[in-house]
């Protein structure tokens, strides 16, 4: 059976563990890790060598290790700030990306990447796993087939606790912001797939009432209003006490003229009291969306079909965070290009 090469890219992101995990897992993949950045982080984290040896997979030091080795994939787990560089010389390497997410911390940044792997002619897919939920593409199918009527509104949430475990999360510098950035993009982009309309206004509050002193915004609501006068409404707070029993989770209700339908892909799981730990617990079970989303990315690879969500999903989110972070700064709505237009781009099936 032919191997496909994949790289995972640096341990700064929570998620490369899951990844890893899931890539030395499969029978069909040949996996290298790297983590060039490993001596930046704090002490106390566990980076570089050290981490792939505790998940038992195979390290280089270097990018240009990495490269020579000849990846036919490569999931991109840098911090936010250095996810552009990364895509750029995987492209120019001929490698198909599957970046994390948000693409990148400016506008700018996303609209390069885009266009480097365009021109390279390689995959660029943001690293949504919600998206292959499967609670959501129920919720996506009753909305296709009518069964809501008429879509008039959607509220969303994404909470989640303030990250611990990698300190560059609330590093505006390498993060790009807080909770802002950290969470509205998930919601986004499946509101993106669902309703297939492009984001005309954005309005965001954000505080640092949670977590005072975290150095970015630890609360945040955004009101989107996308073509048709749909309107929604997001809380993407990092709002989860640190001793909770789960980290957060993400919530969709969609609200139509025939009907509503509210979804919860991580709120699968058996609940209960740890009497040792004092505290409630909270035992998950289902589908691995990372999994799914891996699956889907290399069959695209394997195929010749973009995955989706792509750079250019990718790419729209950071347009509706940056308008937030713009109408946060100014306390007035920011209004999104007209020329915005959403590509005919095949969703995931």
């Amino acid at each position: 059976m032919s191997r496909t090469r994949v790289g995972v890219l640096s341990f700064a992101h929570v998620h490369a563990v899951g990844y890893v995990e899931v890539l030395s897992a499969r029978p069909d993949v040949e996996l290298l890790t790297a983590d060039p950045d490993a001596a930046s982080a704090p002490p106390g984290e566990l980076r570089g060598a050290a981490l792939a040896a505790s998940l038992g997979a195979p390290y280089v030091d270097s990018l240009d290790e990495l490269l020579a080795w000849g990846p036919d994939a490569v999931v991109v787990c840098t911090e936010n700030a250095r996810h552009r560089d990364a895509v750029e010389r995987l492209a120019a390497a001929g490698v198909h990306v599957l970046c994390e997410k948000p693409l990148a911390t400016t506008v700018e940044d996303a609209e390069a990447m885009v266009a480097a792997c365009r021109a390279a002619g390689v995959y660029l897919m943001t690293a949504y796993p919600t998206r292959f939920a499967p609670s959501y593409r129920a919720l996506r199918g009753l909305v296709r087939d009518g069964a809501l009527g008429q879509v008039l509104t959607a509220t969303g949430t994404n909470n989640g606790q303030l990250p611990a475990g990698r300190a560059w999360f609330s590093d505006p510098a390498l993060a790009g912001g807080g909770a802002l950035v950290d969470h509205v993009v998930h919601v986004t982009d499946l509101l993106d797939d669902l309703l297939g309309l492009p984001v005309r206004r954005v309005r965001a509050v954000v505080n640092e009432i949670l977590h005072p002193g975290a150095g970015v915004e630890t609360g945040g609501l955004v009101c989107l209003s996308y073509d048709g006068g749909i309107e929604v409404a997001l809380d993407c707070s990092w709002s989860q006490p640190a001793h909770a029993p789960t980290w957060g989770g993400l919530t969709l209700e969609v609200v139509g003229t025939r009907g509503l339908a509210s979804i919860a892909p991580f709120d699968d799981r058996v609940g209960g009291f740890d009497e040792r730990a004092r505290n409630t617990t909270w035992l998950p079970y289902g589908a691995n969306l990372d999994a799914l989303m891996i699956d889907h990315f290399l069959a695209g690879v394997r195929a010749g079909a973009r995955p989706q969500p792509d750079g250019e999903a990718g790419l729209r989110t950071v347009r509706v965070v940056a308008a937030a972070q713009e109408s946060a700064r100014t306390g007035r709505p920011v209004d999104l290009e007209e020329t915005w237009n959403l590509l005919d781009a095949p969703s995931v099936r």
